[in-house]
């Protein structure tokens, strides 16, 4: 009896733990920005020109990684995301003017995509960039696969080095 009762509670903590794991690999990995709205508001050639385009709109002639963000963006909402802003965390101001991409530790960028009420965030663990989606009210909504994947935000910021320094995309460099 004693064997059973021991062998039960080892597959429940083991199934537990693996539940635990689970969820953290499908989930944000960085913190939702309580203080958003006291976040700098920065000015972009993305936001100079009121968001992204629609996904019917031809952007062959834009670098790839223009590309590739629409094409990723559309799959949110097939008319596009519509206006976007883009905010960065006040303490790290200097970090994104210098386009050194010396984070500290924590979220440090948000693109608000407004229409949508939806951040995709950028933050830093060990200097190393990670990334988050979440619903304005703070509702995780990074998913295991797909456009709101960790995966899908680490390929691109990681896979356009001309544009993208550990974790923040922009102008080519």
């Amino acid at each position: 009896m004693k064997a059973t009762t021991l062998v039960s509670l080892a597959s429940l903590l083991i199934l537990t733990c693996l539940g635990v794991l689970a969820n953290w690999a499908s989930g944000s990995k960085t913190p939702f920005p309580n203080d958003w709205k006291n976040w700098s508001l920065v000015t972009t050639p993305l936001v100079k020109v009121g968001g992204l385009p629609g996904c019917d709109a031809d952007v062959g002639h834009l670098p790839q990684i223009y590309q590739a963000t629409v094409a990723t963006y559309c799959g949110l909402r097939p008319e596009g995301p519509g206006k976007v802003s883009v905010r960065v965390r006040p303490s790290m101001q200097g970090t994104y003017k210098e386009r050194s991409g010396n984070f500290a530790d924590g979220t440090n960028l948000i693109l608000h995509l407004e229409e949508l009420k939806v951040f995709l965030v950028t933050g830093h663990i060990d200097t190393k960039p990670v990334y988050g989606v979440y619903s304005e009210d703070g509702k995780d909504l990074m998913t295991p696969s797909g456009p709101l994947s960790h995966e899908v935000c680490a390929n691109c910021h990681t896979g356009y080095q001309a544009f993208c320094i550990n974790g923040q995309c922009g102008v080519a460099r």
